[in-house]
C-alpha cells in the first residue's frame, strides 16, 4: 500500500498535481477541503460547524478533521493507497494520522513537498477564483489561509524530515513536468 501526503501552500498545486497521480497509481485522494466543501453543501451538522470555521479564515480543529478523515479511509477498504491533500496541517493531525494508520499496518510511505513562493500562489488562486467561484479563495480568506500555512502548517514537515520522508519538489513551471518531478521522488519510495 502506498500512502502518500501532498504537502503545499494553498494554490501550490495540490489538487492538480493529485488527479494525475491518482491515475498513475491508482490511489484513493482524501481531500480535507473537498470533505469539508461537501459537507457544507450539504449542509450536515458537521458542515454547518466548518463552515463558519472556514469562513473565519481559520483551520478546522483536529478532532473533526481525524474523525472525518478516518471514516473516508473506512469507506475505501480495498485501496492500493491514498493521497492526503490538506491534512495533516498540525504535528497532532500527523501523530494522530500514524496511530491510525499503525493500527492498521500502514504508515505514511512519504511527503511530497510542493514549494511554492508566495507571489505565485496569489497569482494562481487569483486565476483558480474566476474559475471555481471558490468562496475561500476571495482575498482577505486567501491572506488568512496563506498566514495560516505559513505559521502552523509549515510545522508539520520537521515532523516527517525526522524521519527520512519528505521529498521537496518545485512548484512551478509546467504542469507535466512538475508531475514528472514527483513521480520520481515517489518511485524511490
Amino acid at each position: 500500500m502506498l500512502n502518500l501526503v501532498l504537502f503545499g501552500p494553498p494554490g501550490a498545486g495540490k489538487g492538480t498535481q493529485s488527479a494525475k497521480l491518482i491515475e498513475k497509481y491508482q490511489l484513493v485522494h482524501i481531500s480535507t477541503g473537498d470533505l469539508f466543501r461537501m459537507h457544507i453543501s450539504n449542509d450536515t451538522e458537521l458542515g454547518k460547524r466548518v463552515k463558519q470555521i472556514l469562513a473565519d479564515g481559520m483551520l478546522v480543529p483536529d478532532s473533526i478533521t481525524i474523525d472525518m478523515l478516518e471514516e473516508e479511509v473506512k469507506k475505501n477498504p480495498d485501496a492500493k493507497g491514498f493521497i492526503f491533500d490538506g491534512f495533516p496541517r498540525t504535528v497532532a493531525q500527523a501523530e494522530a494520522l500514524d496511530v491510525y494508520l499503525e493500527k492498521n499496518g500502514q504508515t505514511i510511505n512519504g511527503v511530497v513537498q510542493l514549494e511554492v513562493n508566495e507571489d505565485e500562489i496569489k497569482t494562481r488562486i487569483a486565476e483558480r477564483q474566476k474559475v471555481s467561484g471558490r468562496a475561500d479563495d476571495d482575498a482577505d480568506k486567501l491572506l488568512k489561509r496563506i498566514d495560516e500555512y505559513f505559521s502552523k502548517t509549515v510545522h508539520v514537515l520537521p515532523y516527517y524530515e525526522a524521519q527520512g520522508k519528505v521529498s521537496k519538489v518545485n512548484g512551478i513551471g509546467n504542469i507535466e513536468e512538475i508531475f514528472s518531478n514527483i513521480c520520481t521522488a515517489i518511485d524511490a519510495l
